[in-house]
């Protein structure tokens, strides 16, 4: 096994992390990536595998937990109740209650507002140039996700605020400003949140936000420390991962010419998988190892951390034929994008179902589509987004 060197916010890295991927995977699954000073999996197949290995797992190990720095704080009171960063029996409870709330007839009934408030957006693209990121990949999902929980859409751009300081934690770019930024935003939010959970509790709506509150397995609800985090944490990832998967399928279709017979009704479906997969949104996802791991010939000792590189798995070559080759047509395979096992996306088929739905509306509205300049990635590894996409109608 190799030792890599490879900062994540180097420019042409953050433009093109795919090339440093190949190279990696070329020589074996598993390195060391010295930069964040742990093993990195590369292969689709190690990636899968140790996406659902039970003997690992996101929370952090008791003997390695930390108090957060006191400028972080309000950050991390939301985290300790986020069923992203916990194992069972915590997020077994905490997922069961959510997911009797965030059901998949829920999702379906967006569909009509997703129609809708795509149209909407089009119709406020201007005649000249604009940033279609600013201009609809940001706004569908945030209002969509506002919708859902039945918070007021006028808060949109507060909750874009709020969400954008807060993932910026996961960020190797992130300095002590976003640290602050971030705390801030996490008791602005949750003072928020706590307002309106309040308000449900006397008066209850055909919402999630209520159905949340009203969800219970066993004689067991929602604690409001964990009524926020969850409503946080459906806000933050909702909109964060949408807005770069929208962006960069908007910059793939667009680059590869690609005939948008692609986006009809009868695969639509197929379409936004391939689109999915060739350009994730979200490249990195850690693990805790609970036990000893043998992976690739490493042995992982109880408390080490791996890095599962999404992005690689979804372009290896032993998984898929011409990886590097966006193709609508590719037969549907199951991808990481979304990761796997017990912390599988509960957001995911929302976020499908908005790309589904919003990417050929925008392209039936605007068939001459054309980037107005090349598209440049943010420094925002972990995440995989454009900092803008200048089109013209």
């Amino acid at each position: 096994m190799k030792t890599l060197h490879q900062s994540p916010t180097d420019p042409s890295f953050v433009q093109n992390p795919y090339s440093f991927y190949d190279q990696a995977r070329a020589d074996g699954p598993v390195h060391v990536w010295k930069d964040y000073g742990m093993p990195a999996a590369f292969s689709y197949a190690t990636v899968s595998m140790l996406l659902k290995d039970r003997r690992l797992g996101r929370e952090v190990p008791p003997e390695l937990a930390k108090e957060p720095a006191p400028h972080t704080r309000p950050f991390y009171a939301v985290e300790a109740h986020s069923m992203l960063e916990l194992e069972p029996p915590r997020h077994t409870r905490l997922r069961g209650l959510v997911m009797r709330a965030f059901t998949s007839r829920r999702i379906q009934t967006l569909g009509p507002d997703i129609h809708s408030l795509s149209h909407e957006l089009c119709n406020n693209i201007p005649s000249e140039p604009f940033d279609l990121l600013e201009t609809f990949a940001t706004k569908l999902p945030v209002i969509i996700i506002a919708r859902l929980l039945g918070v007021p859409e006028s808060m949109s751009d507060d909750l874009l605020k709020w969400s954008n300081a807060m993932v910026t934690m996961y960020q190797a770019s992130r300095t002590h400003q976003d640290e602050l930024a971030a705390a801030q935003a996490s008791q602005d939010f949750a003072d928020f949140i706590r307002s309106y959970v309040d308000e449900k509790r006397q008066t209850p709506a055909d919402d999630l936000l209520s159905e949340l509150i009203a969800a219970e397995d066993d004689g067991e609800k929602l604690s409001t420390d964990e009524l926020i985090s969850t409503c946080i944490l459906l806000l933050n990832a909702g909109h964060e991962a949408t807005v770069h998967t929208i962006g960069n399928s908007v910059k793939t279709l667009l680059e590869t010419g690609t005939d948008l017979a692609c986006l009809t009704p009868d695969r639509v479906q197929n379409t936004v998988e391939e689109l999915i997969r060739f350009d994730p949104p979200l490249h990195m996802f850690t693990r805790f190892a609970y036990e000893e791991v043998e992976v690739a010939g490493h042995t992982l000792q109880p408390g080490d951390q791996i890095a599962l590189l999404l992005g690689a798995a979804n372009r290896d070559p032993s998984t898929w034929e011409d990886p590097h080759v966006f193709n609508p047509n590719r037969p549907i395979k199951t991808n990481t994008a979304f990761g796997a096992g017990r912390h599988f996306c509960i957001g995911a088929p929302l976020a499908r179902l908005e790309l589904q739905i919003a990417l050929p509306i925008l392209f039936e509205r605007f068939p001459n589509l054309k980037m107005a300049e090349p598209p440049v990635y943010a420094n925002k590894y972990h995440f995989h987004g454009l900092e803008r996409l200048l089109v013209t109608p």
